[in-house]
Formats: C-alpha cells, structure tokens, sequence
C-alpha cells in the first residue's frame, strides 16, 4: 500500500513525513523548509448546504450566522470556499431562446437557454448588449457540439443575422413593448389607436391574415402618416407623427420573422422569450436578497441559479 504523498503548504515540497497527532489530526513535517503542519479539516458536505441555504433559499448572511451561532464572516468565508460545478448537457440539436437581463446600467448576463430540455446551457457577463456577445456565443457553443435548429430573439436590432442561417423567431411580447413604447398604452391620435389595436391581435392572427391589416392600415392613413410640420432652425420639414411611423416602421421591419413558429410547426418553435424572461424575474428576486454583493460573489449565486434551471 502507497501512502498519500503530503505536500508542504509553505514550500511546495513533496519531501513531509509523519511527525505524530494532535488530538485526533494527523501532524507532518517539511525535510525541506523544516516547519510542521496539519491538513486543513474541510467539510465539503455542511459547506454546501450552507450555500444552498443562502442561494436557493433566499437566506441572508445575518440568518444563517444565527442559525450556526458564528459570525457573519466565518459564513462568508465558508461560502467563499464552495466551488460550483458546472452542470454539462451532452451537446445536441435544440431551439433556443437568447436574451440578456441587467442588474443596473453596467451589468448584465446573457444567456442561452435551450428550449427543447428546457435548461441553460451558457452564460456570461457583460456590461452591454451587442450584437457581437451573441455571436460570441454561439461559436462557443457551436465549438462544443451544439446544433441550433432555430433561434427566439428579442427583437434587438441586427439580432436576428446572428442566426441568419437559421429560422429565427422575433418575440411576440417584445414587439408588441416596442409598439407600446412609440404609442403609449392610451394613443391620443385615432390613427395610434387604429395601429395599437390592430398590433394586439398579433399573438392571436397568422401572417396573411396580419399582412394584409397592416397593409391596409398604411393605405387607410398614409396621408397622415406623410403630414410634415415646418419647424424654425431646420432647413427640412419634420413628421409630424413621428412616433406612430416609428411603430409602424417596426412593425414591417420585424414583420418576416413575427410568424416563423407557423412556417416551421414540426420544429415547435415558441412564439415569445417568455421562458427565459419568466425565468429572470425569479432570478432576480433571489439575487436581490443578497443586496450590496460584490460583483464576483454576485455572479457565482447568479450562476448558481442559472445552473441548476
């Protein structure tokens, strides 16, 4: 029987030997820079269920520290120590859903989340959302064996040529946000009405039914939809109307990729991100609990949650 080889924490030597116990610890030696040690006592088991308690369940520092009877910092150190194993799906074909959300102005996490198992399979930190981040991601996943048979975005401009190649679906709910944005929820001109009312039915028409509405919607208002307002300092007249031509403008803009899930029915492609912004809603709440976390810890309960989706 081969005995374990101990290495030595001050030097780094292999070159220890036995020297007694100490209680019930087992004490060595260094041949090398002459000092004695004893193995650090770890207990993987209580230390993950500590981190469970404060990740999962919403426990704060404050709470578990009255709960063990020790102080707020051997908490944070015991939780600091905890590794978080990355949960791997064997890599395969799947429809995903993409979207990042923000805690504040200059933190976010964007992440992938599989449809068809219903589980993240990557995320990653970052300070704004470009373009750029998702097609970083997808090489990453792509280089590891993941296939995307058709992607949901959230309608992020240039978004949908990441996935280009693919059939990609714009989220419903988004367009409908955008609209509500130009338009506000009460329009106040008859044509803004015309154009909210029809953009709600969106979730429940087909892609003929919903072209030819908007089609003659631009036909029954283009006269107002072209009135210009001359304004003193500019050497062009302006719109007048400019928020309704913008939600107009979005519309047509998004309007090939609104329906992709009823020109794809076996690939069961949902009609909206909603599997993911209902999943950050509740991230959210439990990473608030945590208030005043420092960017590294904030982001390991962050990937704690998202691991285990």
């Amino acid at each position: 029987m081969v005995n374990k080889r101990v290495r030595c924490p001050y030097c780094a030597s292999l070159r220890t030997k036995k020297k007694g116990k100490q209680g019930s610890r087992q004490r060595y030696g260094c041949s090398d820079c002459r000092k004695r040690f004893q193995l650090k006592r770890t207990n993987t088991k209580s230390a993950q269920r500590l981190w469970n308690a404060y990740a999962r369940e919403k426990q704060t520092l404050k709470e578990l520290a009255n709960k063990y009877g020790k102080s707020h910092v051997w908490v944070r150190k015991r939780l600091d120590s905890v590794e978080i194993p990355i949960a791997i799906s064997e890599p395969r074909e799947t429809v995903i859903i993409t979207d990042t959300t923000f805690w504040g102005r200059r933190y976010g996490v964007l992440v992938f989340r599989s449809w068809t198992l219903r589980q993240n399979i990557w995320w990653g930190e970052v300070e704004t959302e470009k373009v750029a981040h998702y097609h970083y991601a997808r090489k990453i996943l792509e280089g590891r064996g993941w296939t995307f048979t058709a992607a949901v975005v959230d309608g992020r401009r240039g978004l949908a040529n990441v996935f280009k190649d693919i059939p990609v679906q714009v989220c419903q709910f988004h367009q409908l946000q955008t609209v509500t944005k130009y338009l506000t929820r009460r329009p106040k001109t008859d044509a803004g009405k015309a154009l909210r009312t029809l953009a709600l039915t969106l979730t429940e028409s087909d892609e003929v039914t919903f072209t030819n509405a908007l089609v003659n919607y631009e036909r029954k208002w283009q006269n107002f939809l072209q009135e210009k307002t001359i304004i003193l300092g500019l050497k062009r007249p302006q719109y007048t109307h400019k928020n309704v031509r913008s939600a107009l403008r979005s519309l047509k803009t998004n309007l090939v990729n609104l329906f992709t899930y009823q020109r794809y029915p076996l690939l069961n492609i949902p009609n909206t991100t909603n599997s993911i912004d209902g999943y950050f809603a509740g991230l959210k709440k439990k990473v608030a609990q945590h208030h005043g976390l420092r960017r590294d810890r904030r982001y390991k309960v962050i990937s704690e949650l998202l691991n285990r989706s």
